[in-house]
């Protein structure tokens, strides 16, 4: 997979939408690979302050980056449902934590924002957001993957 997919069938694209704070936020359901509860994060020493640590999955260490410190919100206690959301992008899996995930949505992709959304703002967290999707009177905010990561030459 070499860039963020969308799942466009029939104009359509499926997102796994999951809450930061008080907020709907998503990621398209091709980079999604696995939701996990909440474990066991082992801290790294010197890693960016957005980077919580780093887990075992099936034998595979993958790092965790806390979505909210990533995208500048700020932090909440976990609960018992915090997920890690675990996310695929040119062959580098990381896991993301966030609140809770709510669900699996169809987003007619003639609801989805691209253009407010790169020119929402003029901060630097603006890069973070590739779209914003209209679906029953909600607004999910769709995740640019790649920037989240620090994938795209940027820290």
């Amino acid at each position: 997979m070499a860039k963020e997919d969308q799942v466009v069938a029939d104009g359509e694209v499926q997102v796994v939408a999951f809450k930061l704070r008080n907020e709907e936020y998503g990621f398209s359901i091709l980079n999604v690979q696995e939701i996990k509860n909440l474990s066991d994060i082992t801290r790294v020493p010197f890693a960016p302050d957005f980077i919580k640590g780093v887990v075992n999955l099936r034998g595979s260490v993958l790092p965790v980056i806390d979505l909210k410190k990533r995208l500048g919100l700020e932090d909440t206690p976990y609960t018992a449902n915090t997920r890690i959301v675990i996310v695929q992008y040119d062959e580098v899996y990381v896991g993301m934590l966030v609140d809770a995930v709510t669900e699996v949505r169809t987003i007619n992709a003639d609801d989805i924002d691209t253009t407010r959304a790169i020119t929402a703002g003029n901060d630097a967290s603006s890069k973070f957001i590739s779209g914003i999707g209209k679906v029953d009177g909600r607004l999910i905010i769709q995740l640019n993957i790649s920037e989240i990561m620090g994938l795209s030459g940027e820290e």
